[in-house]
């Protein structure tokens, strides 16, 4: 069964040309755990609304983890 993290973090500024999560990854303000990915944008929508995404100072983002098997 896939889960969904939805992740609300700092935007970083642009001060390296490359980004590289893995190595310095943003600020995480907020994860929370979703079991479809409808929940999930159901919980990344509500995020939007928040001031300092829609002022571009935070960001959200829907990642799946594991896998579904026997689809």
């Amino acid at each position: 069964m896939t889960r969904f993290l939805v992740v609300l973090t700092d935007v970083r500024p642009v001060d390296r040309p490359v980004r590289d999560e893995r190595r310095a990854p943003e600020r995480r303000r907020q994860v929370v755990g979703a079991s479809s990915r409808e929940a999930a944008d159901r919980i990344a929508g509500a995020f939007t609304a928040l001031g300092m995404v829609r002022a571009g100072r935070q960001r959200v983002k829907v990642i799946a983890v594991g896998r579904r098997y026997g689809l």
